[in-house]
């Protein structure tokens, strides 16, 4: 029997401030591949950090009120006050190179170059609070001699190189909303190097045509990764939403 690992899922129509039993913010240009009741229990919920579009909340509030004292979550260092009101079975706080084992699943907390704060006037770690501030992670999930890399949200940065002679699998990075903001979030073309470097075999984006969040054309991030890709030794595994990938024992389904 498999395990079923849900990253920053996001499966309402909105995402933003959620006040009065809805969000507030920008709408879906694509639907989920599966709507929220398609979905099987989730055994473990791994989230990147708390910004709204990857710790959406009435989302985080559906599963765990669907299945509470079931899923065991995992978050970035000082972002669980945000969800330690549902009732997750557990919830996990990892920092810069944690690491834990949860239903033999073994997850590493990665440093990644972003910021923390899910409201501008509060502290976080890319504003120097590295003590008191909101953190950021990746993820290096490993089961049964089979690696995954979870990239959360990133700009460039060498900070994957540690994982190069790692024997990655599989490199789940972001190709979106990097126009005009370089700054926290990757191109494609860089995202591509970031995975190249980490010696990944495939690779699967994520971040795009899900909410409008950079001034890039809705199907430039896609188009790039295709044109660009052929320059890696990387396989790009899928490229659109609601497509599937298998390697061995491990399924994937892209939903954002």
């Amino acid at each position: 029997m498999g395990k079923w690992i849900l990253t920053d899922p996001v499966l309402f129509e909105r995402v933003g401030v959620y006040l009065f039993g809805t969000s507030f913010g920008p709408s879906r240009i694509s639907p989920p591949a599966l709507n929220r009741n398609e979905i099987p229990r989730p055994d473990i919920i791994l989230l990147s950090h708390a910004h709204m579009d990857h710790m959406d909340y009435p989302t985080l509030k559906f599963f765990a009120e669907k299945y509470p004292g079931r899923i065991d979550v995992i978050t970035s260092y000082l972002t669980g006050d945000v969800i330690e009101d549902l009732p997750w079975k557990s919830l996990n706080i990892m920092d810069w190179g944690d690491e834990l084992s949860i239903a033999g699943i073994n997850f590493r907390a990665l440093k990644v170059k972003h910021f923390g704060w899910r409201f501008p006037w509060e502290k976080d770690r890319s504003r120097g609070f590295f003590k008191d501030g909101r953190s950021y992670n990746a993820y290096l999930i490993a089961h049964q001699n089979k690696k995954i890399v979870f990239g959360g949200d990133t700009a460039m940065t060498d900070e994957f190189e540690i994982l190069k002679d790692e024997n990655i699998d599989i490199a789940i990075m972001p190709i979106g909303a990097y126009n005009p903001w370089r700054r926290s979030h990757c191109n494609p073309e860089e995202a591509l190097q970031m995975a190249a470097r980490m010696n990944a075999k495939y690779f699967v984006p994520i971040h795009t045509k899900t909410f409008r969040q950079g001034n890039e054309p809705v199907d430039e991030p896609i188009a790039w990764l295709r044109k660009s890709a052929s320059k890696y030794p990387i396989k790009v595994a899928l490229n659109e939403i609601g497509q599937t990938f298998s390697l061995q024992e491990i399924n994937l389904g892209v939903n954002r």
